[in-house]
């Protein structure tokens, strides 16, 4: 077996070990529809609970701690023009400040024990817009609504016997929840990949396009990679496999991937992360990013930035999916208590 699923990890324990990569953005879902315990809940207790349960490591993200600067450029095909008036949209190329990363609040952790992989863009646009988005490896979330967010995060909290999440826990709270059934069926079949550079990540919310005439469309977004997937194999023998294997391939020339809109069709859910669309819905080739280097997350351009998925351009806009508003709160939060703790260190661990 490889180095990407420990010996004896059951369907249980391998969704547990998913679960705490989303842990973080499900706490700030709760908080944002603010009805768990009977009091509204703010951010800060959202993390602090998160910590909780993960540990402390001063400086760092509080979710996807570990991971690399990207930069490079997009450049876009000039097919979505007719779908949004957002200048991303328009022929041409613009600046892209990236991060590449794996889940979970832990730093220092081995490349292989974590399956999920994410991206994060910040698209640097003309008169001084933005466009930032996060996306993960996984299509879809395994439950949409606040309470059973709630019920996951306390389900994930690992047991202090072993430090890790009870497998039996998890397979309670799912079997609970047969909403999770796309979610469950990918955690079971998911392979983790042997590289940044050949994963699909996908932007599970829906957003609405806006076009030139103020007629709205929704879409999901996902960065295609050009480069064939492969499974880990023996290269999770290396802890830092994924970073080591990214700057070599960059030594050999640009990774690309394609930004593919998915548009919704009538009855599709637009506000429920949960479900996915069907295989058949159109697909438009937006453009492609060009990743031309990397550097440590420790340094890089990408260490100050906030991902906030809510800092959008005109032609761009927010469905009323309510875990978009919960994750730029939480990130929000993150981001002002990691850079008040100062630059991240390499040599410290979790402080209780």
């Amino acid at each position: 077996m490889s180095k990407a699923t420990p010996k004896g990890l059951d369907l249980a324990a391998r969704l547990a070990v998913i679960s705490l990569t989303i842990g973080g953005l499900a706490a700030g879902f709760a908080y944002a529809a603010g009805w768990i315990g009977g009091e509204r809940l703010t951010p800060q207790q959202i993390i602090d609970a998160f910590e909780a349960n993960a540990g402390k490591f001063p400086g760092y993200r509080k979710n996807h701690a570990k991971g690399i600067c990207i930069t490079g450029h997009f450049e876009s095909s000039g097919q979505a023009t007719s779908l949004s008036r957002a200048s991303v949209f328009a022929p041409g190329k613009v600046p892209v400040i990236g991060r590449l990363a794996i889940g979970g609040s832990n730093p220092h952790v081995p490349d292989a024990g974590v399956p999920v992989r994410s991206m994060a863009l910040l698209f640097q646009l003309p008169g001084g817009e933005q466009w930032r988005t996060g996306m993960n490896s996984f299509p879809v979330l395994p439950v949409a609504t606040p309470e059973a967010f709630y019920e996951q995060v306390l389900a994930s909290r690992p047991d202090p016997a072993t430090g890790k999440p009870d497998p039996a826990k998890m397979q309670a709270f799912f079997a609970a929840h047969p909403e999770s059934t796309a979610f469950r069926q990918w955690a079971q079949t998911a392979k983790p990949s042997n590289s940044f550079a050949n994963v699909a990540y996908n932007g599970v919310n829906a957003f609405r396009l806006v076009d030139a005439d103020d007629n709205g469309h929704y879409v999901r977004w996902s960065m295609q990679p050009e480069t064939p997937f492969e499974p880990i194999g023996e290269a999770g023998n290396d802890p830092e496999f994924l970073s080591h294997d990214l700057q070599q391939r960059l030594s050999q020339g640009p990774l690309r991937w394609h930004l593919i809109l998915t548009l919704a069709d009538l009855g599709d859910p637009i506000h429920d992360a949960t479900r996915q669309w069907p295989a058949d819905r159109k697909q438009v080739d937006a453009g492609t990013l060009v990743v031309e280097s990397a550097e440590s997350q420790d340094t890089g351009a990408c260490r100050d930035i906030n991902y906030d998925p809510l800092v959008l351009p005109g032609g761009i806009e927010a469905s009323d999916d309510p875990i978009l508003a919960a994750r730029s709160a939480a990130y929000a939060v993150s981001y002002n208590r990691r850079t008040r703790e100062g630059a991240p260190h390499p040599e410290q661990g979790a402080q209780p």
